[in-house]
């Protein structure tokens, strides 16, 4: 079992949160099998707020990515394309059950200082969970 620590836009995060948005691209693989992923929402939130199980890490031509996930990556094309500019391939982390958290809580709680730029491993056994 492996935790991920990714920095996700508040917009984004509340897509996520309500199941709207089931796929969180990213540029690059990690290189371990993930099966949870933190969700730190960026400013001006900077919290944690919740976590979701990883069903599936999509890696491939970003246009047969787009067919497959468009329909519930709670983006549009534009956002997509501007995003992966210059790139051939992309990466999507297909999202499962969604925990939110009734309290949010700061990156010290787990004692980080800074938020990820791309992702951070975690430990396994953290539980933030109310």
């Amino acid at each position: 079992m492996c935790k991920m620590l990714l920095s996700i836009n508040p917009e984004h995060v509340i897509n996520i949160l309500q199941g709207n948005k089931t796929y969180e691209y990213r540029k690059i693989l990690c290189k371990r099998k993930v099966d949870t992923i933190v969700i730190y929402a960026t400013c001006p939130v900077q919290k944690i707020v919740g976590e979701v199980e990883v069903l599936e890490a999509i890696e491939m031509d970003k246009e047969k990515l787009w067919k497959i996930t468009e329909k519930k990556s709670g983006i549009t094309k534009e956002f997509y394309d501007k995003y992966y500019e210059g790139k051939d391939t992309a990466v999507a982390y297909k999202l499962g059950e969604v925990i939110k958290y009734d309290e949010p809580h700061s990156l010290s709680d787990i004692g980080i200082k800074m938020a990820p730029q791309s992702y951070m491993y975690i430990s396994e056994n953290l539980i933030l969970a109310n």
